[in-house]
């Protein structure tokens, strides 16, 4: 199901703040090199995570699904002097690729690349997050969002990326693995008495969820 129009889509970008050069080359190149080019945040999205970071201004950020690096490097833009951004890669290969884009970048001592299982590294991660990307395997979000939540600082923000999965958690019924694990996913978030929430329908759709005061 197509659930944005490709001539909105131009013209959001058209009006969006553009990307710096860094992040131009990261997209053309996944683009054009990526067998899973879709994956990435690209430029609307990107500018998007961009503003949230810069108005929040956190010292620790966490992502996890880091794929070729683009939106860690948007999340980044906002981090404090002495700030810090912890990204997860599961696959070595795109976590190679991230850390040599990373290595390109102003921020490139900010950012902290982990390569393994999320659900491993998270707790071994000491850190208070003042705001949290998902954007990983489906199937694991109620886990990656049970295991972030009790880290969040109070007025934390968690943005969960692909929450529409391409328009197939409209069907009835909601079919697919995947599908029906982000569908699951958006009423566990609901039913949280710790969180606040509101979906922003930008590309896939963006859960956006505040961790209550």
């Amino acid at each position: 199901m197509d659930l944005t129009l490709p001539l909105a889509e131009a013209y959001a970008a058209r009006f969006t703040s553009p990307e710096d050069d860094l992040l131009h080359d990261i997209n053309r190149q996944t683009t054009e090199g990526h067998a899973q080019p879709h994956m990435l945040s690209g430029h609307v999205q990107g500018r998007f995570l961009s503003l949230i970071s810069t108005i929040l201004q956190p010292r620790y950020v966490l992502e996890i699904g880091t794929f070729t690096g683009y939106s860690a490097l948007c999340l980044a833009e906002g981090l404090v002097t002495d700030g810090e951004l912890h990204t997860i890669e599961l696959r070595p290969e795109d976590a190679a690729l991230s850390q040599a884009n990373f290595d390109k970048s102003d921020r490139k001592n900010q950012i902290h690349l982990h390569t393994g299982d999320a659900k491993a590294i998270i707790p071994e991660l000491p850190r208070q997050w003042d705001l949290v990307f998902i954007d990983a395997d489906k199937t694991g979000y109620i886990d990656y969002y049970e295991l972030v939540v009790p880290k969040l600082r109070p007025g934390g923000l968690i943005l969960a990326d692909n929450v529409l999965f391409h328009g197939q958690v409209l069907e009835e019924p909601v079919s697919g693995k995947n599908a029906k694990a982000i569908h699951a996913f958006n009423e566990h978030v609901q039913q949280d008495p710790r969180t606040e929430q509101v979906m922003v329908t930008l590309r896939d759709g963006i859960l956006m969820i505040k961790k209550k005061m």
